[in-house]
């Protein structure tokens, strides 16, 4: 798990539409370099918190869902647009857009890089994480 540095984790969107809080650390942070991701965010990859959701709430507003896939959604808010969160089915655990957090200078990717079949190749990886394929 990661180390506490503020909490309650607090974050939302850039309009202020959705608020959301987390009453405990997030269980991990990764990256997501997929086609999907890629295509969702408009970046290289996805970058997520992931909170257990017994700890993890909306205080203001909630998400509009897009089903992404058979197996997961992805919330955004209907004001701004900014997105916001990711699901997979069945998990306890939901994966926040790190940009999204009130504070993501505390919360340092510590697990992993996933779907690196579909990494940029001109950008270039400067850390230790480990490097996982998830399909092609």
């Amino acid at each position: 798990m990661t180390e506490s540095k503020t909490l309650p984790v607090t974050g939302g969107c850039l309009c202020g539409a959705i608020r959301y809080q987390a009453s405990a650390p997030p269980v991990w942070v990764s990256y997501c370099h997929c086609r999907t991701c890629q295509k969702a965010y408009g970046a290289l990859f996805g970058l997520f918190a992931a909170f257990h959701e017994d700890f993890f709430r909306f205080t203001k507003g909630q998400p509009k869902y897009y089903r992404s896939s058979a197996k997961a959604k992805r919330g955004f808010c209907t004001d701004c647009g900014t997105p916001v969160d990711f699901w997979y089915d069945g998990d306890p655990e939901l994966g926040v857009l790190i940009g999204t957090l009130d504070h993501p200078e505390d919360w340092p990717a510590n697990r992993r890089h996933n779907g690196i079949e579909s990494k940029v190749a001109w950008f270039a990886i400067h850390d230790d994480l480990a490097q996982v394929r998830i399909g092609e």
